[in-house]
């Protein structure tokens, strides 16, 4: 089992919010280690934004708490009108996040037994509290999290699986279940990256500067995560009609064995170009001479249906099956020419402001 920093942030909140409130001398300190259980977020931004909204909900189910308490007494009944109530108003609110937390607030208030509903309520919710605060501070100050270099080497790692898959699958050698199970797993990598990124972009900066550079870096992380997915979609479509791909004249084999090949070392060069280990204004690539511009690689294409008609192939050659390939592989070519333009431009405005740790990281 690996121990993340989510996890080992999860035991500090609970330990300092337990002390905390031993500390204060409040009864039944657990409640806040409760709500620091509840409270942990996986970014700074989100924790700000879990302490507004436990406030918010915290308060509404001590409210209705303490009105239930003084109305109807220690009554079970009370206790879940109040939890129907309570969850109520806080979904309408749209603090659903916080429906957990504001209910053992209800709970722990109703359970008191002398009747002091008012004076146990505010205890209560100030204990809860504290354990929310607890679990901001340790956010803030123990391994907060860099959500940016995971971001780098999670986009890097699943490109070069694709690649290496890709490749592979285009020379007709990989076996089928082992590419199968393996897009499957890329397919989920790829949902993950989207989950970073959006980590990544709750992330706050507080200088002009640094907010124009992120702003920037966000537009390349997406073009780079977009980039991705449609090589992913390249590798599922060479998996899907790797049957009639075998079947294909060998030189549209041969052409889309180059082309792919091209376009796969280009994408790897352009991970260098964006942690400044190729030069911004990079241009030659291998095999650019002999390079064939997407319409000739359609006229290629019509020109071949148009021979397998007149000879009647249409069993050794399938024109709906290799236009699926190519779209897709034409549609990866200009992601990957967007992403270059992004780079060059990020590089041009920001090239000395690369974060070492990213390069670091990485090679």
């Amino acid at each position: 089992m690996k121990l993340g920093a989510r996890i080992l942030k999860t035991g500090l909140a609970i330990i300092f919010a337990l002390y905390v409130a031993d500390l204060l001398s409040l009864p039944s300190p657990v409640f806040a280690g409760i709500a620091a259980i509840f409270a942990i977020q996986p970014s700074i931004y989100r924790s700000y934004l879990t302490i507004l909204e436990q406030v918010q909900s915290n308060l509404i189910g001590a409210a209705i708490a303490v009105s239930f308490g003084l109305l109807f007494g220690h009554q079970y009944v009370a206790v879940g009108l109040a939890a129907i109530i309570t969850i109520s108003i806080v979904i309408r609110l749209g603090l659903e996040n916080c429906i957990s937390l504001s209910l053992v607030t209800v709970i722990a208030i109703l359970e008191v037994q002398d009747g002091d509903f008012l004076t146990f309520g505010l205890i209560r919710f100030v204990t809860v509290l504290i354990g929310v605060l607890a679990a901001f501070i340790v956010n803030l100050v123990f391994l907060p999290p860099r959500y940016e270099t995971r971001l780098f080497q999670s986009i890097n790692l699943l490109q070069d699986e694709i690649i290496r898959w890709t490749r592979l699958a285009v020379r007709q050698a990989s076996e089928h279940t082992s590419t199968k199970q393996s897009l499957r797993k890329l397919k989920e990598h790829h949902l993950k990256l989207n989950q970073l990124y959006l980590f990544y972009k709750e992330e706050r900066r507080y200088i002009k500067n640094e907010k124009h550079v992120k702003a920037r870096k966000l537009v390349v992380y997406r073009q780079m995560i977009t980039t991705s997915k449609k090589s992913l979609e390249v590798l599922q479509r060479l998996h899907l009609h790797e049957n009639e791909l075998s079947k294909l004249p060998e030189q549209f084999h041969i052409m889309i064995q180059e082309r792919l090949d091209f376009l796969l070392t280009y994408h790897e060069q352009l991970f260098l170009k964006y942690s400044g280990k190729l030069k911004p204004d990079h241009k030659a690539w291998i095999g650019q001479e002999e390079y064939l511009q997407r319409n000739e690689v359609m006229d290629i294409f019509a020109e071949q249906i148009a021979i397998s008609r007149e000879n009647d192939e249409d069993e050794e050659f399938s024109s709906y099956h290799l236009l699926h390939i190519l779209s897709r592989i034409l549609d990866y070519e200009e992601n990957l020419e967007h992403l270059d333009t992004l780079i060059m431009s990020y590089q041009n405005h920001h090239g000395d402001e690369i974060k070492l740790e990213i390069e670091d990281s990485i090679f």
